[in-house]
Protein backbone atom coordinates (compact mmCIF):
# COMPACT_ATOMS: atom_id res chain seq x y z
CA UNK A 1 0.00 0.00 0.00
CA UNK A 2 1.23 3.39 -1.24
CA UNK A 3 1.98 6.13 1.43
CA UNK A 4 -0.57 8.23 -0.06
CA UNK A 5 -3.52 5.08 -0.22
CA UNK A 6 -2.59 5.91 3.79
CA UNK A 7 -4.35 9.11 3.87
CA UNK A 8 -8.39 9.31 4.16
CA UNK A 9 -8.76 12.30 2.67
CA UNK A 10 -5.79 14.22 0.46
CA UNK A 11 -7.43 17.11 -0.16
CA UNK A 12 -8.16 18.08 3.25
CA UNK A 13 -4.73 17.34 4.28
CA UNK A 14 -3.59 19.93 1.15
CA UNK A 15 -5.86 22.67 2.78
CA UNK A 16 -4.66 21.82 6.15
CA UNK A 17 -1.30 22.07 5.09
CA UNK A 18 -1.78 25.27 3.28
CA UNK A 19 -3.55 26.88 5.60
CA UNK A 20 -1.15 26.59 8.59
CA UNK A 21 2.03 27.60 6.09
CA UNK A 22 -0.45 30.69 5.38
CA UNK A 23 -0.96 31.85 8.91
CA UNK A 24 2.99 30.62 9.31
CA UNK A 25 4.65 32.99 6.70
CA UNK A 26 2.72 35.80 7.58
CA UNK A 27 3.47 35.80 11.20
CA UNK A 28 6.96 36.44 9.66
CA UNK A 29 6.21 38.84 8.14
CA UNK A 30 3.69 41.00 9.81
CA UNK A 31 6.66 41.44 12.81
CA UNK A 32 8.10 43.16 10.15
CA UNK A 33 5.66 45.85 10.01
CA UNK A 34 5.04 45.91 13.65
CA UNK A 35 8.93 46.72 14.81
CA UNK A 36 8.95 50.43 15.12
CA UNK A 37 5.69 50.41 17.10
CA UNK A 38 7.20 47.86 18.92
CA UNK A 39 10.78 50.01 19.41
CA UNK A 40 8.12 52.94 20.49
CA UNK A 41 6.40 51.46 23.40
CA UNK A 42 9.55 50.27 24.81
CA UNK A 43 11.90 53.44 23.96
CA UNK A 44 14.59 50.74 22.26
CA UNK A 45 17.09 51.59 19.82
CA UNK A 46 17.48 50.33 16.14
CA UNK A 47 19.70 48.01 17.09
CA UNK A 48 17.85 46.82 20.25
CA UNK A 49 14.35 46.08 18.11
CA UNK A 50 16.29 44.10 15.46
CA UNK A 51 16.01 40.95 17.85
CA UNK A 52 12.29 40.79 17.55
CA UNK A 53 13.52 39.57 13.92
CA UNK A 54 16.99 38.33 14.26
CA UNK A 55 16.10 36.01 17.30
CA UNK A 56 12.68 34.73 15.60
CA UNK A 57 15.23 33.77 12.32
CA UNK A 58 18.07 32.62 14.41
CA UNK A 59 16.24 30.10 16.37
CA UNK A 60 13.41 28.94 13.25
CA UNK A 61 16.46 28.09 10.94
CA UNK A 62 18.16 25.90 13.06
CA UNK A 63 14.27 24.67 14.09
CA UNK A 64 13.62 23.56 10.32
CA UNK A 65 16.28 21.68 9.84
CA UNK A 66 16.81 19.87 13.77
CA UNK A 67 12.40 18.93 12.74
CA UNK A 68 13.23 17.76 9.34
CA UNK A 69 15.61 15.35 10.94
CA UNK A 70 13.45 14.18 13.81
CA UNK A 71 10.91 14.10 10.89
CA UNK A 72 12.92 10.56 9.54
CA UNK A 73 12.18 8.86 12.66
CA UNK A 74 8.96 10.44 14.56
CA UNK A 75 5.14 10.48 13.45
CA UNK A 76 4.22 14.12 11.46
CA UNK A 77 1.28 13.73 13.54
CA UNK A 78 3.89 14.15 16.89
CA UNK A 79 5.73 16.71 15.58
CA UNK A 80 2.98 18.54 14.14
CA UNK A 81 0.83 18.44 17.59
CA UNK A 82 3.85 19.76 19.43
CA UNK A 83 5.16 22.37 17.44
CA UNK A 84 1.45 24.59 16.69
CA UNK A 85 1.31 24.06 20.52
CA UNK A 86 4.36 25.67 21.57
CA UNK A 87 3.86 28.29 19.02
CA UNK A 88 0.13 29.03 20.05
CA UNK A 89 1.68 28.99 23.54
CA UNK A 90 3.97 31.41 22.86
CA UNK A 91 1.80 33.43 20.67
CA UNK A 92 -0.59 33.82 23.96
CA UNK A 93 2.32 34.50 25.98
CA UNK A 94 3.55 37.67 23.99
CA UNK A 95 -0.08 38.77 24.14
CA UNK A 96 0.46 39.00 27.61
CA UNK A 97 4.12 40.52 27.73
CA UNK A 98 4.36 43.24 29.94
CA UNK A 99 8.00 44.30 29.27
CA UNK A 100 9.96 44.05 25.89
CA UNK A 101 12.15 40.51 27.71
CA UNK A 102 8.97 38.92 27.63
CA UNK A 103 8.38 40.09 24.26
CA UNK A 104 11.56 38.14 22.94
CA UNK A 105 10.63 35.55 24.95
CA UNK A 106 7.83 35.29 23.27
CA UNK A 107 9.32 35.36 19.82
CA UNK A 108 11.92 32.93 20.60
CA UNK A 109 8.77 30.06 21.93
CA UNK A 110 7.11 30.90 18.69
CA UNK A 111 10.14 30.10 16.62
CA UNK A 112 10.76 26.73 18.79
CA UNK A 113 7.42 25.90 17.56
CA UNK A 114 6.97 27.46 14.10
CA UNK A 115 10.11 25.83 12.40
CA UNK A 116 8.13 22.85 12.50
CA UNK A 117 5.95 23.88 9.69
CA UNK A 118 8.49 23.94 6.55
CA UNK A 119 9.99 21.57 7.51
CA UNK A 120 6.65 19.06 7.52
CA UNK A 121 5.06 21.10 5.50
CA UNK A 122 7.55 20.35 2.49
CA UNK A 123 8.11 17.21 3.38
CA UNK A 124 4.30 15.85 3.33
CA UNK A 125 4.10 16.25 -0.34
CA UNK A 126 6.96 13.51 -0.79
CA UNK A 127 5.46 11.26 1.32
CA UNK A 128 1.99 11.80 0.91
CA UNK A 129 1.01 12.81 -2.39
CA UNK A 130 3.60 10.65 -4.50
CA UNK A 131 1.99 11.07 -7.95
CA UNK A 132 0.99 14.48 -7.91
CA UNK A 133 4.13 15.89 -5.54
CA UNK A 134 5.10 18.60 -8.26
CA UNK A 135 1.76 20.11 -8.88
CA UNK A 136 1.29 19.87 -4.22
CA UNK A 137 4.78 21.53 -3.99
CA UNK A 138 3.53 23.82 -6.53
CA UNK A 139 0.46 24.49 -4.59
CA UNK A 140 2.34 25.26 -0.94
CA UNK A 141 4.73 27.35 -2.69
CA UNK A 142 2.69 29.34 -4.36
CA UNK A 143 0.83 29.47 -0.55
CA UNK A 144 4.32 30.77 1.13
CA UNK A 145 4.86 33.53 -1.92
CA UNK A 146 1.44 34.32 -1.82
CA UNK A 147 0.97 34.89 2.11
CA UNK A 148 4.36 36.56 2.26
CA UNK A 149 2.79 39.21 0.30
CA UNK A 150 -0.06 39.82 2.00
CA UNK A 151 1.46 39.65 5.36
CA UNK A 152 2.80 43.39 5.80
CA UNK A 153 -1.20 44.45 4.28
CA UNK A 154 -2.40 42.43 7.02
CA UNK A 155 -0.15 43.64 9.60
CA UNK A 156 -0.02 47.36 8.84
CA UNK A 157 -3.95 46.70 9.07
CA UNK A 158 -3.61 45.07 12.82
CA UNK A 159 -1.47 46.94 13.86
CA UNK A 160 -2.89 50.81 12.43
CA UNK A 161 -6.10 49.66 13.40
CA UNK A 162 -5.53 47.76 17.19
CA UNK A 163 -2.38 47.22 18.40
CA UNK A 164 1.06 45.84 17.71
CA UNK A 165 0.17 43.14 19.95
CA UNK A 166 -2.35 41.72 18.92
CA UNK A 167 -0.27 40.27 16.02
CA UNK A 168 0.58 37.48 18.78
CA UNK A 169 -2.90 37.14 19.04
CA UNK A 170 -3.57 36.62 15.43
CA UNK A 171 -0.70 34.36 15.12
CA UNK A 172 -1.92 32.06 17.93
CA UNK A 173 -5.44 31.28 16.13
CA UNK A 174 -2.62 29.14 13.90
CA UNK A 175 -3.78 26.56 16.60
CA UNK A 176 -7.43 26.09 14.72
CA UNK A 177 -5.58 24.40 12.32
CA UNK A 178 -4.22 21.37 14.45
CA UNK A 179 -7.65 19.47 14.68
CA UNK A 180 -7.92 18.99 10.58
CA UNK A 181 -4.28 18.20 10.90
CA UNK A 182 -4.20 15.83 13.12
CA UNK A 183 -7.47 13.91 11.30
CA UNK A 184 -5.97 13.97 7.44
CA UNK A 185 -2.64 12.74 8.91
CA UNK A 186 -2.23 9.11 8.93
CA UNK A 187 -1.47 7.46 12.16
CA UNK A 188 2.48 6.45 12.26
CA UNK A 189 5.07 4.73 14.16
CA UNK A 190 7.72 5.93 15.58
CA UNK A 191 11.48 4.93 13.89
CA UNK A 192 14.29 3.14 16.03
CA UNK A 193 17.45 5.36 14.95
CA UNK A 194 20.33 7.41 16.43
CA UNK A 195 20.11 10.87 16.20
CA UNK A 196 23.34 13.04 16.92
CA UNK A 197 22.26 15.43 19.51
CA UNK A 198 25.81 16.77 19.91
CA UNK A 199 26.19 17.23 16.26
CA UNK A 200 22.88 19.22 16.22
CA UNK A 201 24.23 21.53 18.92
CA UNK A 202 27.20 22.51 16.54
CA UNK A 203 25.17 23.31 13.79
CA UNK A 204 23.14 25.09 15.97
CA UNK A 205 26.01 26.99 17.18
CA UNK A 206 27.32 28.20 13.04
CA UNK A 207 24.08 28.64 12.00
CA UNK A 208 23.34 30.76 15.13
CA UNK A 209 26.82 32.95 15.47
CA UNK A 210 26.90 32.92 11.37
CA UNK A 211 23.00 35.10 11.61
CA UNK A 212 23.95 36.84 14.67
CA UNK A 213 27.21 38.23 13.00
CA UNK A 214 25.59 39.09 9.88
CA UNK A 215 22.61 40.69 11.00
CA UNK A 216 24.47 42.55 14.12
CA UNK A 217 27.56 43.23 11.81
CA UNK A 218 30.16 41.92 14.36
CA UNK A 219 33.75 40.48 13.68
CA UNK A 220 34.51 38.44 16.28
CA UNK A 221 31.53 35.97 15.87
CA UNK A 222 32.11 34.64 12.21
CA UNK A 223 35.46 33.62 13.95
CA UNK A 224 33.13 31.33 16.58
CA UNK A 225 31.01 30.55 13.44
CA UNK A 226 33.95 28.90 11.90
CA UNK A 227 35.41 27.08 14.71
CA UNK A 228 31.95 25.75 15.17
CA UNK A 229 32.47 24.81 11.36
CA UNK A 230 35.28 23.19 12.13
CA UNK A 231 33.83 21.00 14.94
CA UNK A 232 31.42 20.11 13.06
CA UNK A 233 33.54 18.56 10.19
CA UNK A 234 35.51 17.14 12.76
CA UNK A 235 32.11 15.30 14.59
CA UNK A 236 30.72 14.56 10.80
CA UNK A 237 33.75 12.20 10.50
CA UNK A 238 34.40 10.93 13.90
CA UNK A 239 31.22 9.10 14.23
CA UNK A 240 29.05 6.55 11.96
CA UNK A 241 25.90 8.65 11.91
CA UNK A 242 26.20 12.31 12.20
CA UNK A 243 23.17 14.97 11.90
CA UNK A 244 24.00 15.54 8.52
CA UNK A 245 25.13 13.00 6.50
CA UNK A 246 28.48 14.19 4.57
CA UNK A 247 27.86 11.95 1.76
CA UNK A 248 24.59 14.43 0.70
CA UNK A 249 26.69 17.31 -0.71
CA UNK A 250 29.48 14.51 -2.55
CA UNK A 251 26.37 14.19 -4.36
CA UNK A 252 26.75 16.33 -7.30
CA UNK A 253 23.05 17.08 -8.23
CA UNK A 254 22.25 17.54 -4.66
CA UNK A 255 24.94 20.17 -3.83
CA UNK A 256 24.11 22.00 -7.43
CA UNK A 257 20.14 22.13 -6.79
CA UNK A 258 21.27 23.61 -3.62
CA UNK A 259 23.42 26.19 -4.61
CA UNK A 260 21.19 26.78 -6.84
CA UNK A 261 17.82 27.48 -4.99
CA UNK A 262 19.86 29.27 -2.48
CA UNK A 263 20.89 31.81 -5.23
CA UNK A 264 17.14 31.94 -6.54
CA UNK A 265 16.16 32.68 -3.07
CA UNK A 266 18.72 35.10 -2.03
CA UNK A 267 17.73 37.25 -4.52
CA UNK A 268 13.82 36.81 -4.22
CA UNK A 269 14.07 37.53 -0.21
CA UNK A 270 16.21 40.79 -0.79
CA UNK A 271 13.77 41.79 -3.51
CA UNK A 272 11.02 41.80 -1.05
CA UNK A 273 13.24 43.44 1.81
CA UNK A 274 14.23 46.29 -0.85
CA UNK A 275 10.84 46.85 -2.32
CA UNK A 276 9.17 48.46 0.94
CA UNK A 277 12.18 50.40 1.76
CA UNK A 278 12.43 51.50 -1.76
CA UNK A 279 9.11 52.90 -2.21
CA UNK A 280 9.14 54.29 1.35
CA UNK A 281 12.37 56.23 0.42
CA UNK A 282 12.48 57.17 -3.32
CA UNK A 283 8.18 57.29 -3.75
CA UNK A 284 7.74 58.46 -0.23
CA UNK A 285 4.58 55.71 0.26
CA UNK A 286 2.79 54.80 3.39
CA UNK A 287 2.77 51.16 4.62
CA UNK A 288 -0.60 50.76 3.18
CA UNK A 289 0.26 52.00 -0.07
CA UNK A 290 3.43 50.24 -0.40
CA UNK A 291 1.03 46.91 0.38
CA UNK A 292 -1.32 47.31 -2.25
CA UNK A 293 1.74 48.35 -5.16
CA UNK A 294 3.03 44.73 -4.25
CA UNK A 295 -0.31 42.67 -3.83
CA UNK A 296 -0.41 42.22 -7.64
CA UNK A 297 2.93 40.50 -7.29
CA UNK A 298 1.41 38.13 -4.63
CA UNK A 299 -1.78 37.53 -6.26
CA UNK A 300 0.90 36.48 -9.81
CA UNK A 301 2.66 34.02 -7.33
CA UNK A 302 -0.34 32.36 -5.95
CA UNK A 303 -1.51 31.93 -9.78
CA UNK A 304 1.37 30.69 -11.20
CA UNK A 305 2.38 28.45 -7.98
CA UNK A 306 -0.52 25.45 -9.09
CA UNK A 307 0.26 25.96 -13.23
CA UNK A 308 4.19 25.14 -12.15
CA UNK A 309 3.17 22.60 -10.40
CA UNK A 310 1.38 20.99 -13.18
CA UNK A 311 4.51 21.72 -15.36
CA UNK A 312 6.97 19.65 -12.75
CA UNK A 313 4.81 16.75 -13.09
CA UNK A 314 4.34 17.02 -16.84
CA UNK A 315 7.22 18.65 -18.76
CA UNK A 316 9.83 17.66 -15.48
CA UNK A 317 11.41 19.36 -12.96
CA UNK A 318 14.61 20.49 -14.57
CA UNK A 319 12.49 22.16 -16.97
CA UNK A 320 10.57 24.29 -14.76
CA UNK A 321 13.68 25.19 -13.02
CA UNK A 322 15.26 26.65 -15.73
CA UNK A 323 11.92 28.32 -16.94
CA UNK A 324 11.81 30.01 -13.44
CA UNK A 325 15.41 31.59 -13.13
CA UNK A 326 14.95 32.62 -17.17
CA UNK A 327 11.77 34.77 -15.62
CA UNK A 328 14.17 36.01 -13.04
CA UNK A 329 16.95 37.10 -14.80
CA UNK A 330 14.35 38.65 -17.41
CA UNK A 331 12.40 39.78 -13.92
CA UNK A 332 15.48 41.72 -12.77
CA UNK A 333 16.43 43.35 -15.49
CA UNK A 334 13.63 44.92 -16.30
CA UNK A 335 13.22 45.98 -12.93
CA UNK A 336 16.91 47.52 -13.20
CA UNK A 337 15.45 49.36 -16.05
CA UNK A 338 12.19 50.30 -15.07
CA UNK A 339 12.92 52.07 -10.72
CA UNK A 340 12.18 55.07 -11.22
CA UNK A 341 9.11 55.14 -13.44
CA UNK A 342 5.50 55.25 -12.41
CA UNK A 343 5.08 52.74 -9.18
CA UNK A 344 1.92 51.46 -11.71
CA UNK A 345 4.34 50.27 -13.96
CA UNK A 346 6.68 49.05 -12.04
CA UNK A 347 3.49 46.52 -10.03
CA UNK A 348 3.55 45.10 -13.00
CA UNK A 349 7.17 44.27 -13.73
CA UNK A 350 7.43 43.03 -10.03
CA UNK A 351 5.24 40.37 -11.21
CA UNK A 352 7.45 38.28 -13.05
CA UNK A 353 9.61 38.06 -10.71
CA UNK A 354 7.46 36.74 -7.95
CA UNK A 355 5.19 34.18 -10.02
CA UNK A 356 9.15 32.69 -10.33
CA UNK A 357 9.11 32.25 -6.28
CA UNK A 358 6.84 29.05 -6.43
CA UNK A 359 8.35 27.79 -9.44
CA UNK A 360 11.74 28.13 -7.73
CA UNK A 361 10.69 26.64 -4.79
CA UNK A 362 8.45 23.46 -6.17
CA UNK A 363 10.60 22.83 -9.15
CA UNK A 364 14.04 22.48 -6.72
CA UNK A 365 12.02 20.88 -3.59
CA UNK A 366 10.71 17.83 -6.84
CA UNK A 367 14.75 17.48 -7.98
CA UNK A 368 16.16 17.07 -3.94
CA UNK A 369 12.76 14.49 -3.23
CA UNK A 370 13.73 12.64 -6.40
CA UNK A 371 17.91 12.39 -4.83
CA UNK A 372 17.22 11.75 -1.77
CA UNK A 373 17.22 8.50 0.06
CA UNK A 374 13.89 7.71 1.55
CA UNK A 375 15.82 7.30 5.17
CA UNK A 376 17.01 10.68 4.64
CA UNK A 377 14.64 12.75 3.07
CA UNK A 378 13.70 14.57 6.16
CA UNK A 379 17.65 15.76 6.76
CA UNK A 380 18.11 16.04 3.29
CA UNK A 381 14.83 18.69 2.95
CA UNK A 382 15.95 20.33 6.33
CA UNK A 383 19.15 21.20 5.04
CA UNK A 384 16.92 22.92 2.25
CA UNK A 385 15.35 25.12 4.27
CA UNK A 386 17.91 26.23 6.26
CA UNK A 387 19.64 27.34 3.41
CA UNK A 388 16.17 29.28 3.06
CA UNK A 389 16.01 31.41 5.92
CA UNK A 390 19.84 31.65 6.10
CA UNK A 391 19.23 33.34 2.63
CA UNK A 392 16.80 35.79 3.96
CA UNK A 393 19.05 37.48 6.51
CA UNK A 394 22.24 37.66 4.21
CA UNK A 395 20.20 38.99 1.90
CA UNK A 396 18.53 41.34 4.23
CA UNK A 397 21.98 42.42 5.88
CA UNK A 398 23.84 43.14 2.54
CA UNK A 399 21.03 45.02 0.82
CA UNK A 400 20.50 47.03 4.27
CA UNK A 401 25.00 47.99 4.00
CA UNK A 402 25.05 48.99 0.78
CA UNK A 403 21.63 50.85 1.05
CA UNK A 404 23.60 52.49 3.84
CA UNK A 405 26.96 53.09 2.07
CA UNK A 406 26.15 53.44 -1.55
CA UNK A 407 24.22 56.30 -2.84
CA UNK A 408 24.88 56.31 -6.86
CA UNK A 409 23.17 59.38 -9.09
CA UNK A 410 23.64 57.25 -12.32
CA UNK A 411 22.86 53.64 -12.77
CA UNK A 412 25.28 51.03 -14.29
CA UNK A 413 21.85 49.88 -16.76
CA UNK A 414 22.64 52.41 -19.23
CA UNK A 415 18.54 52.26 -19.97
CA UNK A 416 17.98 52.99 -15.93
CA UNK A 417 16.64 56.41 -14.47
CA UNK A 418 18.81 58.79 -13.10
CA UNK A 419 18.59 59.90 -9.60
CA UNK A 420 17.28 58.15 -6.20
CA UNK A 421 16.45 55.29 -7.56
CA UNK A 422 20.31 54.15 -9.39
CA UNK A 423 21.01 52.50 -6.36
CA UNK A 424 18.20 50.21 -6.27
CA UNK A 425 18.52 49.81 -10.00
CA UNK A 426 22.29 48.71 -9.77
CA UNK A 427 21.10 45.92 -6.83
CA UNK A 428 18.21 44.63 -9.54
CA UNK A 429 21.20 44.22 -12.18
CA UNK A 430 23.38 42.28 -9.57
CA UNK A 431 20.57 40.32 -8.76
CA UNK A 432 19.86 38.92 -12.87
CA UNK A 433 23.88 38.54 -12.62
CA UNK A 434 23.87 36.31 -9.57
CA UNK A 435 20.91 34.21 -11.10
CA UNK A 436 22.63 33.91 -14.55
CA UNK A 437 25.04 32.91 -12.66
CA UNK A 438 23.38 29.79 -10.96
CA UNK A 439 21.46 29.21 -13.82
CA UNK A 440 24.49 28.46 -15.63
CA UNK A 441 26.54 26.44 -12.45
CA UNK A 442 23.77 23.87 -12.50
CA UNK A 443 23.46 23.67 -16.04
CA UNK A 444 27.15 22.48 -15.77
CA UNK A 445 26.71 20.09 -12.97
CA UNK A 446 23.93 18.54 -12.94
CA UNK A 447 23.89 17.71 -16.64
CA UNK A 448 28.03 16.72 -16.68
CA UNK A 449 26.64 14.30 -13.40
CA UNK A 450 23.59 12.99 -15.48
CA UNK A 451 25.71 11.43 -18.32
CA UNK A 452 27.63 9.33 -16.11
CA UNK A 453 25.34 8.81 -12.67
CA UNK A 454 22.15 5.95 -13.43
CA UNK A 455 18.95 7.28 -12.43
CA UNK A 456 17.48 7.40 -9.11
CA UNK A 457 14.29 6.62 -8.13
CA UNK A 458 11.62 9.43 -6.92
CA UNK A 459 12.15 8.90 -2.98
CA UNK A 460 9.05 7.37 -0.98
CA UNK A 461 8.57 6.19 2.22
Amino acid sequence: MSEEQTVRNPRGLLISLCAVMMMSVMNGTMFNIAVPDIAKTYQLMPSEVSWVMTGYIMVYAVGALTYGKLADYYPYRTLITFGLTVFAAGSLFGFFAQNYAMVLLARVIQALGGAMIPALVFLAPIRYFPNERGKVLGIVSSVMAFASGIGPIAGGFIAGFLDWRYLFLTSALIIITLPFLRKNLPQEEAKKGYIDYVGAALIGGFISTLLLGITLGVTWLFAVSILFFALNLWRMKAIDEPFIPPHLFKNIKYTATIITSFLGVVCLFGMMFMLPIMFRDAYQMDTMTIGLILFPGAVSAALMGQKGGNLVDSKGNTFVLYLALTLLVTGFAVLSTLVGAHPYVLSAAIMISYMSFPLVQASSADILANLLHKNETGVGMGVFNLLNFVSGALSGAVIGKALDLYDPFQPINLLGFNGDTAIYSNVFLVFAVIIALGLIQFKLNYNKTRKTAPKEEPASV
